[in-house]
């Protein structure tokens, strides 16, 4: 009967994180067949996954600490709910992911197309994206992993997107001896994600109607998708 029992409980956890593993890696496989030039070593993807994993941990003692901090500073709701979502977790998760991407593959010899820059940050959050998914479907069932399948997981893989096209744009600058553009644009590898991701936060939460976020989604997941096409159709080498 024990035996029974602990076998049923541990194959109802395995089909819950294949069901928060699954998506990221349809994502992943997308993105990584759209590199038209020069693939990417499959160790170097599997340590931005990895990579994506420490980030999210790195993110939750970040918005634990800065959380607490909120909450004793800030009595106005509205500004609360503001400074929660686009500082406290846009920041910190796509800081994270940002302080990640950038030491492991800024001057790594494989970082020789500017598309390159996309594949890396989109593993990066899809690795953030996928250990978040596995904690949050062991905790409150399959039905997250249906929801967050269609809009967290997605939503990171966009935001790991706008990251990459910067990032990528970065290292070709550098590269050319253009450093004032290569620090510009790394900003803006931190900061359009971080915008993006405090807008799906704080539209999905804040209680709007329900098709500002599919709107919100929907464009979202539009731009993304071209930028991934219109990047890898003028992909070029960059050292």
């Amino acid at each position: 009967m024990f035996y029974y029992f602990v076998s049923s409980y541990l194959r109802y956890n395995l089909i819950l994180i294949a069901a928060a593993v699954i998506p990221a890696l349809i994502l992943m496989r997308k993105v990584y067949r759209s590199d038209r030039l020069e693939a990417e070593s499959h160790r170097l993807l599997r340590a931005l996954t990895v990579a994506g994993v420490l980030a999210a941990l790195l993110a939750l003692i970040s918005e634990r600490v800065l959380g607490s901090l909120l909450q004793r500073t800030v009595r106005n709701s509205d500004v609360y709910q503001l400074l929660l979502y686009f500082i406290v977790v846009g920041v910190s998760e796509e800081g994270a992911k940002y302080l990640l991407l950038r030491r492991r593959t800024w001057n790594s010899n494989e970082f020789n197309c500017q598309y390159d820059g996309v594949v890396y940050a989109v593993f990066v959050s899809l690795g953030f994206a996928l250990w978040e998914n596995i904690s949050y479907v062991l905790h409150y069932g399959l039905s997250a992993a249906l929801v967050r399948a269609v809009t967290a997981i997605p939503g990171h893989c966009c935001f790991g997107v706008f990251m990459g096209v910067f990032y990528g744009l970065a290292r070709r600058a550098e590269n050319q001896g253009q450093t004032a553009l290569s620090r510009s644009c790394r900003i803006l590898a931190v900061l359009v994600p971080v915008l993006l991701h405090g807008c799906y936060d704080y539209i999905a939460s804040v209680g709007v109607s329900t098709w500002y976020f599919v709107g919100f989604i929907l464009l979202l997941f539009l731009a993304a998708y071209r930028l991934v096409g219109k990047m890898s159709k003028a992909d070029r080498y960059i050292a």
